[in-house]
């Protein structure tokens, strides 16, 4: 082999100077492409594991709120034969001899006359949202709770006095011993005895009276009666047809009467079902599952104004409340 100039010893040691760095570079730039590529592979990990997170937040999330809305108020109904009048504001309706019944509204305290027709069964329709009071021809005190029903006659018979009701109310029943007062219901009836008590047939599957003084008897025929003494509940079981007796505080099961509710140790689902029908709620329970496990122990005074009930609740309840227009929201 021949031997290379200087000159030319000089070009190659720098062409190949050149191609090591050329081939350097390349290589940093393959290395960094693969970095980059690594980074963007990691940083999509990221983001579908970030999404899916707050996607399975936003499901528990829906365990821990109860979402509402308040609804349109129907009117109550006094029906008495063919005529129906309508009044939109809480009534005390007062019954008379001379075919009239004396309504007083709660809102606007005006009087007005009724005109009733004799010997026929008149009816009290009281909404979820409203509330009302009745004394009848005896002069026996009813109290409806909304969401209620009373059938009643314009005027009792000589031997006998029957009403008929669904939902919840509280009778102060006038004395009159030669005339027994017979309360029926869908599934029992109750003899009265000169009394004061609670019935509530909210719950098809189980209904309850409450006895505050005097005597009463419940059965579902006149075969099998049942005795109830003051502080004493008779629970109906829809499914077996029996009736279960236990003492009670009389307080939390008639407070309703006279505008405030009372709770101890109450789970917190049954306080709304309780104001869902005094306000004309309608709330999906199923949101809120973990509720389910709050109670309630306090009074709730039953205002017109919903936000100071609802805010009552949220404080006995350990919650949060915040309404939007008619949306109602409650945040465990």
């Amino acid at each position: 082999s021949h031997k290379l100039s200087h000159g030319k010893k000089q070009y190659a040691i720098k062409k190949l100077e050149t191609s090591i760095k050329e081939y350097k570079r390349k290589r940093i730039i393959r290395h960094f492409s693969y970095a980059a590529a690594i980074i963007v592979i990691l940083f999509s990990l990221v983001l579908h594991f970030q999404k899916k997170t707050d996607h399975d937040n936003r499901d528990r999330c829906t365990t821990d709120y109860l979402t509402g809305r308040q609804m349109d108020s129907k009117d109550i109904l006094f029906i008495t034969g063919q005529k129906t009048t309508s009044f939109q504001n809480n009534v005390d309706i007062a019954i008379e001899g001379d075919k009239k019944a004396q309504v007083i509204s709660s809102q606007e305290e005006e009087s007005k006359e009724i005109y009733i027709e004799q010997s026929i069964m008149n009816k009290l329709i009281v909404p979820h949202g409203k509330r009302s009071k009745i004394i009848l021809s005896d002069g026996t005190i009813v109290w409806l709770n909304s969401g209620s029903t009373l059938e009643f006659p314009s005027d009792f018979s000589k031997n006998i006095r029957e009403v008929y009701l669904s939902g919840e109310m509280y009778f102060e029943v006038a004395p009159d011993a030669k005339r027994p007062f017979i309360v029926h219901t869908s599934d029992y009836h109750i003899r009265v005895h000169g009394t004061e008590f609670n019935v509530n047939t909210y719950n098809q599957n189980s209904s309850s009276v409450v006895l505050v003084s005097g005597s009463i008897s419940l059965a579902s025929d006149e075969t099998d009666r049942t005795m109830l003494k003051p502080n004493q509940q008779a629970l109906f079981s829809g499914d077996t047809g029996k009736l279960d007796i236990q003492e009670v505080d009389v307080t939390p099961y008639i407070s309703w009467k006279d505008g405030y509710l009372t709770f101890e140790e109450t789970p917190a689902i049954e306080v709304l079902k309780q104001i869902e029908r005094y306000y004309n709620l309608s709330l999906n329970y199923e949101d809120g599952i973990s509720f389910k496990g709050l109670t309630c122990t306090g009074k709730i005074i039953l205002s017109e104004n919903l936000d100071q009930v609802m805010t009552t609740f949220s404080v006995l309840s350990s919650t949060k409340y915040k309404r939007e227009d008619r949306l109602i929201y409650l945040y465990k």
